[in-house]
């Protein structure tokens, strides 16, 4: 199953993935109508600076967590795996208590602005790549099989070494 992945190299921190995101899950699909929209869209996907050793931009979205402590915390059932394998909100069976967003490690659940429901990643259902990976210029974010992403990688850390 293909996954959004990241190199966290690559990414400058444009933001960008960040505005497909909100366009994408707009009413119009079209940015400048979106900005105009009542119910303004939401991202469901967060660009954070990383002030560990080395500084870094890091988009960071649903992880779809294997343990899912989202499910796990949902009372009504609203959260649960659709058929991609990938953690989803039935915003019918919501009902806003917000254990979802209490219990996620990455806190990137989020409350919807005029709802009582909760906003996150949906890897974009409609369409074959998500709008977040579209639109990212330097191609920090993939969506492809973890095991093709970590050959990649080593080829690239090999092919450094290389030119050292």
């Amino acid at each position: 199953m293909k996954e959004l992945l990241i190199n966290i190299e690559k990414c400058v921190a444009c933001k960008s993935c960040e505005i497909a995101c909100r366009t994408e899950h707009s009413v119009h699909k079209n940015l400048l109508k979106a900005v105009f929209e009542d119910n303004l869209p939401q991202k469901r996907i967060f660009v954070e600076k990383s002030f560990s050793k080395n500084v870094y931009a890091v988009p960071i979205q649903c992880r779809n967590c294997e343990d899912s402590p989202c499910i796990t915390a949902c009372m009504t059932g609203a959260m649960y795996k659709d058929e991609r394998g990938v953690t989803v909100c039935d915003e019918f069976r919501c009902v806003g208590c917000f254990m979802c967003v209490s219990v996620c490690p990455f806190g990137i659940i989020v409350k919807h602005r005029e709802e009582r429901r909760v906003v996150k990643c949906d890897r974009c259902p409609e369409s074959d790549v998500p709008a977040c990976v579209r639109a990212c210029p330097t191609k920090a974010l993939v969506f492809e099989e973890p095991d093709n992403f970590a050959i990649d990688k080593r080829k690239g850390f090999i092919t450094g070494l290389n030119k050292i």
